[in-house]
């Protein structure tokens, strides 16, 4: 709730006209949130009147509108004043964490199920080495730390009931110190394909490359003044990189026993996992036309 406050204080500051923001409800004495007699927490924001929210991507022109209203979230908080924000979940984009997970999850194989999956497997430690790459580049000092929102699915904009523009970014919960391109690459990965997350149907499972141009020409758009030439170079693999760190997850909650993931059918995790691998493979497959892509549309900006 720290970072809430802070980060929806910082953007009624830099909110434009025909755009929204989240806005907490304080009570009488100040304080951001409430906590019943029976220790529940509630906390309230103003109602954005005349909005609405999506599900699913109904056209390309909302993945662009997403796109650029992200972006102009990262842009806002550029600028936010104070300390670091805190980590709401430690390790969360930590793609080198993540496949120590998957290794122990592995090589305890407490469910047995090791054998039902060896394809996803072998898939999962073939590329361990591109999954950490954007790490390795923050650490060498390339990329830059930022303030990510992390939950950049297109139920997180709300849009404008009667012109269906895109007028602010909601669900605050995971904003904290992050890459740039792993909130990049989450829409990439959640916004290019139709395919719903535990399709067992494969063949359809692909990367719209109509999609991710209107996600490249939104975002920067918005953000092209201020990321660094790393961050431009690196859009086109950080999808590739967001899913199949995804994917690991997915598969490391299958070995376990599905404890994170909430499930409804059995091997649920394992057909989650076979998309996010299927969708990096269609990424991989594309990287040098989404390059192409991403680097006309740099120019076009500037």
């Amino acid at each position: 709730m720290d970072n809430v406050g802070r980060v929806t204080d910082h953007l009624e500051t830099g909110t434009t006209e025909g755009y929204m923001c989240l806005s907490l409800v304080p009570k009488p004495d100040g304080a951001r949130f409430h906590v019943d007699e029976s220790g529940e927490y509630w906390r309230m924001y103003r109602f954005l009147e005349g909005t609405r929210s999506y599900d699913s991507i109904p056209s390309v022109d909302h993945a662009r509108q997403a796109a650029a209203e992200f972006g102009r979230f990262q842009t806002l908080m550029r600028d936010l004043s104070g300390p670091r924000l805190q980590e709401t979940i430690v390790d969360f984009h930590n793609t080198q964490a993540r496949y120590a997970q998957f290794h122990e999850a592995h090589s305890t194989d407490a469910h047995d199920r090791a054998r039902h999956c060896i394809p996803e497997i072998e898939w999962a430690l073939d590329n361990e080495q591109c999954a950490g790459s954007l790490l390795a580049l923050q650490e060498s000092g390339e990329i830059p730390e930022r303030i990510t929102h992390n939950d950049t699915k297109i139920n997180n904009v709300m849009f404008d009931r009667e012109t269906d523009k895109a007028v602010c970014v909601i669900d605050l919960d995971t904003v904290m110190p992050g890459l740039a391109l792993y909130d990049f690459g989450d829409m990439v990965r959640t916004a290019t394909t139709p395919a719903t997350e535990d399709e067992t149907d494969l063949s359809g499972i692909t990367m719209r490359m109509d999609y991710y141009e209107a996600l490249v020409d939104g975002y920067l758009g918005a953000t092209g003044n201020f990321l660094s030439e790393a961050e431009v170079e690196n859009l086109a693999v950080c999808g590739k990189i967001i899913t199949i760190e995804t994917g690991v997850r997915f598969l490391s909650d299958y070995l376990s026993g599905d404890q994170y993931f909430r499930i409804h059918r059995p091997d649920q995790n394992l057909d989650r996992c076979r998309v996010q691998f299927a969708l990096a493979a269609s990424i991989d497959e594309q990287l040098s036309d989404m390059q192409r892509i991403t680097t006309a549309a740099l120019r076009r900006r500037r």
